[in-house]
């Protein structure tokens, strides 16, 4: 190897270094951070063979001998940080060029995936180096195009974060995932199948499940209450009934995969967790024995608080600006109670709520709300990583994914800089190199 260091956007790394994530390399920075003592280890240094993380701290481990400084990246006053996560996107929707009026009956499956290319690029380039795409409402013949993106993802066809997809959500007729609840469509237009979600009753709902699991699904998304921004009515009402949540209970527990529930009013997010579902999304509508419930039995709660400040809502139906104006305000007091109460809570943004490429501004809006920093990143690590049942990923450990990226100052003490990350490695191949 040479010295020679080449430029490939913002991507600076000694002579393609890693374009292959097959090779030894070293890590250095100013720190690093131990996620579960919830402090900065000084300096950072993690010594990295192929994907996997192999020692941490300036010691080598044995066995590892790079064999000049081009094996170095030296990334100055920076702090390591793992891999942030994301337990809410939905990367086929929003993104450059949608117009999100039109999009439910404009765009057909080629291009939502394409534009998908975008917002998973730029999700990754901001330092979330996994989401869990969460349920698809949007017509597509059957397929399951974030199982596809995943896919591509993986084989290196396409930059992005790991994505450990959904399918398509499990709504009922008439409930917030129905698309048609967005635009309030006459009969006929833009009518889902089962295979795509809209499922009534317990055969059908079987039969929607088993569809996801066959192609491809790595957990259930359902649809348990109302939401802010369809015409479904009260944003908290329970759509399914219990026989019918413990029905996609059953067929996703049986075959080892997770459920996650959109869902908002505390009686709904009662019931969902009743009835055995593993993951509350949004919770905004919570009280205090919703949230005792959640702990009691070991529950997740997915945050998705950034978009009751900066969702735009200026142009929906004025109903729904008022479903908003009511509903907002009391995610910041819920949340808070959540984490005082001791809820296994892991970040999640709902976007394109808020756009892609932007999803730091859930971490910094938590802070803001009252968690504190060290609380958030664990949310967008390790509380993350258990969510989604991986072991391998969300600490700078010795025998972890090499998803690593760098920040340009403390985020313990200043929860902003996870906005303006300068380093991305997902896998040992970097990403991004700004330094």
């Amino acid at each position: 190897m040479g010295g020679t260091a080449q430029r490939a956007g913002d991507l600076t790394v000694p002579d393609a270094l890693r374009a292959s994530g097959s090779s030894q390399l070293t890590l250095k920075a100013a720190g690093l951070l131990d996620v579960d003592a919830g402090e900065i280890i000084r300096p950072g240094v993690l010594h990295i063979d192929g994907e996997r993380i192999v020692g941490v701290g300036e010691r080598p481990p044995s066995g590892f001998s790079p064999s000049d400084t081009d094996e170095v990246i030296d990334l100055g006053d920076s702090i390591l940080l793992p891999g942030l996560m994301d337990m809410e996107v939905n990367l086929l929707m929003g993104g450059r060029g949608e117009n999100p009026g039109l999009s439910q009956v404009q765009d057909d499956p080629p291009t939502r995936v394409l534009r998908a290319v975008g917002n998973a690029r730029r999700t990754l380039r901001a330092g979330f180096t996994t989401v869990r795409n969460l349920g698809l409402f949007v017509k597509t013949g059957g397929y399951l195009l974030d199982v596809a993106l995943g896919k591509a993802i993986d084989a290196g066809w396409i930059e992005g974060p790991r994505v450990v997809p959904a399918g398509h959500a499990i709504t009922p007729t008439g409930g917030h995932l129905d698309p048609t609840m967005f635009a309030a469509f006459m009969p006929g237009v833009l009518d889902l199948t089962i295979e795509e979600g809209i499922a009534n009753g317990v055969d059908e709902i079987r039969k929607a499940v088993r569809y996801q699991i066959k192609h491809g699904a790595q957990l259930i998304k359902v649809c348990v209450s109302g939401g802010v921004m369809s015409l479904t009515g009260e944003a908290g009402a329970q759509h399914y009934s219990d026989e019918e949540l413990r029905a996609i209970v059953d067929e996703a527990h049986r075959r080892g995969l997770r459920v996650a529930a959109h869902t908002h009013g505390a009686e709904a997010v009662k019931h969902a967790v009743a009835c055995g579902i593993d993951c509350i999304e949004h919770g905004f509508l919570m009280d205090d024995e919703a949230i005792a419930m959640l702990v009691e039995n070991d529950r997740f709660l997915v945050t998705t608080r950034r978009l009751a400040e900066a969702m735009d809502v200026s142009k929906a139906p004025a109903v729904l600006q008022a479903k908003a104006a009511e509903m907002f305000p009391k995610a910041r007091t819920s949340i808070k109670a959540a984490y005082e109460a001791g809820v296994k809570i892991a970040v999640g943004t709902d976007a394109p709520a808020i756009p892609h490429g932007r999803n730091a501004d859930e971490l910094v809006t938590l802070v803001d709300w009252g968690m504190p920093p060290a609380a958030v990143l664990r949310a967008a690590t390790v509380t993350a990583a258990e969510l989604i049942n991986a072991s391998d990923r969300g600490r700078l450990a010795e025998g972890l994914l090499a998803d690593v990226i760098a920040v340009p100052g403390d985020p313990l003490a200043d929860i902003t800089v996870t906005q303006n990350v300068n380093f991305v490695m997902k896998g040992g191949k970097v990403y991004v190199n700004k330094n």
